[in-house]
């Protein structure tokens, strides 16, 4: 369980305050998804959950550890994964490599290319290519959310998971996360996302406007209120024309 006590983050010498005061609790075996306008402060309040970020005061902890110190290496060690809006690239290292790089076992062929098909790549033609800049940034970002998937972390953060990909990329990713949420009992996943096809399979929304928790929910409560709203979910944001979102 990940639980985030008067969470704040400012820059610029605190004269501009991203997050405001945040307390959030993502329990476990929950899909939640985090939503809302642009300049919200979502992503923000991700990289602070990954430890790419620190906070300027508040604590956060998981499973009753206090993680607020720790950088991202810590907290992946912890169990903590993170899959970014804009995937990085890794020159010389292989597919095959980065998956069985976080699995954290020496996967066979097999099992490294099963994962790459749960994303909808053919595994034959992707495994043994490095990851860099001669892939799209949809295959790149499938690439990723096939090795946050092998790494099975206690929870997951995908921020903005829907972000340059086509169509069928995108239909094939809400097949993954729903796959992944009949599956993850005593693990969590938490997603960033405008998309209402990505809402409709949480069990939990969040509302993040202006740096602070606007509303919390069930999917059931909140979700007839957000739909359609400029607000809350910017609809088709990130995914190519064709989506029915």
């Amino acid at each position: 369980m990940l639980k985030i006590e008067n969470l704040s983050f400012n820059v610029n010498s605190g004269e501009k305050e991203i997050i405001r005061n945040i307390n959030l609790t993502i329990p476990d075996g929950k899909l939640i998804v985090i939503t809302g306008p642009n300049g919200g402060g979502k992503s923000t309040l991700a990289k602070l959950i990954a430890g790419i970020e620190k906070p300027t005061q508040g604590k956060i902890f998981f499973n009753d550890t206090d993680i607020t110190e720790m950088n991202i290496t810590e907290r992946a060690k912890l169990g903590i994964g993170f899959a970014f809006q804009q995937p990085v690239k890794f020159k010389g290292i292989r597919v095959i490599d980065l998956i069985r790089l976080s699995a954290g076992k020496e996967l066979t062929i097999t099992e490294a290319c099963g994962y790459l098909s749960l994303v909808g790549l053919c595994a034959r033609e992707y495994i043994e290519r490095e990851v860099n800049s001669s892939l799209s940034g949809g295959e790149l970002k499938r690439i990723e959310i096939a090795v946050v998937l092998a790494r099975k972390s206690l929870l997951t953060v995908f921020d903005e998971p829907e972000a340059g990909i086509d169509l069928w990329s995108f239909n094939n990713l809400i097949d993954v996360f729903k796959g992944q949420r009949e599956e993850i009992k005593d693990r969590s996943i938490l997603i960033i996302s405008h998309q209402e096809r990505i809402l409709n399979i949480a069990d939990e929304i969040v509302v993040l406007s202006g740096g602070e928790i606007e509303k919390q929910g069930k999917k059931d409560e909140l979700l007839p209120g957000l739909i359609g709203t400029s607000s809350a979910v910017e609809k088709c944001k990130g995914v190519k024309k064709g989506v029915d979102c």
